[in-house]
């Protein structure tokens, strides 16, 4: 009786993600939705996004328990192909439109995901070769973001390879998983901090630096936005209209290059909460997850990455890298085969909790 009992937690483990991951994703369709009624807004680009994370994450879990190695090997080399087959270039700007200093695109995002999936599935392989190859892998995905020009993909790709290296000798998930949320929340609140000017000048001059000033101004431009109507916002897909910066930058794709930023502009503190939401469904997936710890970090580093990307870009508004987060998150929440509802979820179980101390 023990197995079918452990066989049952383990299905209703997984299915109380999959409810979480339901709600969240069906609150940003609702909402983005009620953001636009009664304007001339366009919320297809949200749903085309919400129905990629939910497509490539649903595809992750399948591929992941079938081919738990080949299946993030294969999405790591595909991620790597699509990034070298953009015609934007490194770090990906918009078509037409010359590279612009600070830009972080669809092709650094592509790169940063094909690291990350061969580390995890560098982590799920066992035999040594093997995983030494796929972690190589990953080194040479870090390297071709160095060659074609891009200094932040490069540097996040080996961010989550040294992460990756570093999980295969952690014990416990929720303390690194932790940590990795702070760190998403501390990025978070530093653009908002330089779009509302409120870091000490020393650290904002430092800042403008790198991202440019017209990054600055059209993150200022947001925050003007989302002070006019701080619950709904100005609509989805209206900043470009609105902004006088966006107006104004030749070759501007109508973005204010930072997820969050955006998220408040068009669709109020509700959107921006959700899309905080959807991340932290993931981190919760990951850390209810049947792999090893090691493959739940790889991942978590990743789109922790990811994360830092859209925070200062326009990663996100691309469909192949929202389907491509998914695609590396179903993968690393995947049962194992055969055993998976039984040892691996036991394993996964006294992991998530050895850290939790006794009162």
């Amino acid at each position: 009786m023990a197995a079918p009992d452990s066989r049952s937690a383990a299905r209703e483990r997984g299915s109380a993600t999959d409810v979480v991951g339901v709600v969240v994703l069906s609150g940003c369709v609702v909402w983005s939705l009620v953001s636009a009624a009664g304007r001339e807004a366009r919320p297809e680009g949200v749903l085309l996004a919400v129905f990629a994370v939910a497509a490539g994450y649903a595809c992750g879990r399948i591929c992941g328990t079938l081919l738990p190695v080949a299946a993030p090997s294969a999405a790591a080399l595909a991620a790597l192909g699509l990034a070298l087959a953009s015609q934007e270039g490194v770090p990906g700007a918009n078509a037409g439109a010359p590279v612009q200093p600070g830009h972080t695109g669809a092709a650094a995002a592509l790169l940063v995901l094909a690291a990350g999936a061969g580390c995890c599935a560098a982590s799920a392989a066992r035999p040594p070769v093997l995983r030494l190859a796929l972690r190589l892998l990953a080194l040479a995905v870090a390297s071709t973001a160095l060659a074609l020009g891009s200094v932040t993909a490069f540097a996040a790709a080996i961010g989550v390879l040294l992460c990756s290296l570093a999980a295969a000798r952690m014990r416990w998930r929720t303390l690194a998983l932790g940590g990795l949320a702070v760190a998403t929340a501390l990025v978070v609140a530093t653009t908002w901090g330089v779009a509302e000017d409120a870091l000490p000048e020393g650290l904002t001059v430092s800042l403008e630096g790198q991202l440019t000033q017209n990054r600055v101004a059209l993150w200022q431009d947001a925050v003007a936005l989302a002070k006019e109507d701080p619950v709904r916002g100005v609509g989805p897909d209206r900043f470009g209209t609105l902004s006088t910066t966006a107006q104004q930058s030749l070759g501007s794709d109508g973005k204010p290059h930072s997820a969050s930023l955006q998220q408040a502009a068009e669709q109020g503190v509700v959107g921006m909460a959700l899309l905080g939401a959807v991340f932290g469904w993931l981190l919760y997936g990951l850390w209810r997850s049947p792999r090893s710890t090691p493959v739940v970090l790889s991942a978590g580093a990743t789109l922790t990455a990811l994360a830092f990307l859209a925070s200062v870009g326009n990663a996100l508004s691309f469909t192949p890298v929202t389907a491509g987060a998914g695609l590396l998150a179903g993968l690393a929440t995947a049962r194992m085969p055969g055993e998976g509802s039984t040892v691996a979820q036991r394993h996964a179980a006294r992991q998530r909790h050895a850290d939790i101390p006794v009162l």
